[in-house]
């Protein structure tokens, strides 16, 4: 056994993994935050940051891919930029809520958070990985496909899509019986 540095690139099975998963989120936030919407966004906001959730991804790949790891990889992007707020999802604000909740119970009334007073999204990224795989003998190709779209959340106009692609070739030593 051998450890390694976390960012060090180790693609032994040709399938997706860490430095995909890191890679495409980062390609894909920096090409969203490169765009004209960011900047349309502060003129009529008077300079307020967008506040951004990251929706639902879905995997439509052939393989098992840690979508949450993806997700948290595209939230660690988008904040990195500096340039939008990254609202909890769904299950994080429940856990929240809850915890605020209890607060009204059993905390110091002067730490005490208030209900009411969370940030709503202006926008929520959503997307989906696909794969076509070729093979043929000891030789295979993977295509992944990743695309995500940001939509405005009052008026669902999609503001942004943008598309990351890997093509993998993966030959194997054939086994003789």
């Amino acid at each position: 056994m051998e450890r390694i540095d976390a960012d060090t690139t180790v693609d032994l099975s040709g399938r997706w993994n860490d430095t995909d998963s890191r890679l495409v989120a980062q390609a894909m936030i920096t090409d969203c935050m490169n765009h004209p919407w960011i900047t349309q966004h502060m003129s009529k906001s008077t300079g307020k940051r967008p506040a951004v959730i990251v929706g639902s991804m879905r995997n439509k790949s052939s393989e098992h891919i840690a979508v949450k790891t993806f997700v948290n990889d595209i939230e660690r992007a988008f904040i990195n930029s500096g340039q939008v707020d990254v609202v909890a999802s769904v299950v994080e604000r429940e856990e929240l809520r809850n915890e605020k909740e209890d607060q009204r119970v059993s905390a110091n009334p002067e730490t005490i958070k208030e209900m009411g007073m969370e940030l709503g999204a202006d926008y929520m990224m959503t997307g989906e990985l696909n794969t076509i795989q070729d093979q043929e003998g000891g030789e295979k190709i993977t295509f992944y496909q990743t695309d995500l779209t940001l939509t405005d959340i009052k008026t669902n106009v999609k503001i942004w899509m943008g598309t990351k692609k890997i093509k993998k070739y993966i030959t194997r030593k054939r086994y003789s019986s």
